[in-house]
């Protein structure tokens, strides 16, 4: 079985990290070698989040190279733009179409992009867009967003529905459980 990795990438603060662990935790109940490494960056200070997943019958680094990505999942448009150079030919790029300024942007030194997706699109790149922050903010908080990114992930993989269902309730505070899996539905279309 070849190895499938998966770039994670957001803003400090957005969930990534649980994100990963949710879906390290699902691969290693279905019996692959899971190997997940992460990247912190400034992100207390919103800077910029990166999380590897890899998996596979046996996988021996956690890391991910230019052109090695089969997936990124990106939490924000401008991190879609900065990491798609690790995105494999056939590779897919799932990314919530919200807009988080960077800090030459906050100061004023720059101008957000106005059509990052569109260039990628131009250049031949697979993109799945998804309001993830409207579909989080109705399953009950915008702090589901990273669920409902992972939800449309699934949707590429050959696992049964109920396998996400019980990574969550595994994963998450018991509190924050039923939530999670109304943003899950949201972000999967069920």
């Amino acid at each position: 079985m070849a190895v499938t990795s998966i770039m994670i990438v957001g803003v400090g603060g957005q969930g990534s990290l649980l994100a990963s662990k949710l879906l390290g935790r699902l691969l290693i109940d279905e019996g692959h070698d899971v190997k997940v490494s992460e990247v912190h960056g400034m992100s207390q200070r919103g800077g910029s989040v990166v999380t590897y997943v890899r998996f596979g019958e046996k996988v021996y680094s956690p890391v991910i190279t230019k052109g090695e990505a089969d997936y990124i999942v990106s939490f924000e448009k401008s991190e879609a733009a900065r990491w798609v150079g690790c995105l494999k030919t056939g590779g897919k790029i799932i990314v919530n179409t919200q807009e988080i300024d960077p800090m030459p942007v906050i100061i004023g030194a720059a101008e957000y992009p106005s059509d990052i997706l569109e260039e990628l699109k131009k250049k031949g790149v697979w993109i799945d867009e998804v309001d993830a922050l409207k579909l989080a903010l109705e399953a009950g908080s915008a702090k589901t967003t990273n669920i409902v990114l992972l939800a449309r992930l699934a949707k590429y993989f050959d696992m049964p529905y109920e396998k996400w269902i019980e990574a969550i309730e595994k994963t998450v505070a018991p509190k924050f459980a039923e939530m999670n899996i109304k943003a899950f539905g949201l972000g999967y279309g069920k």
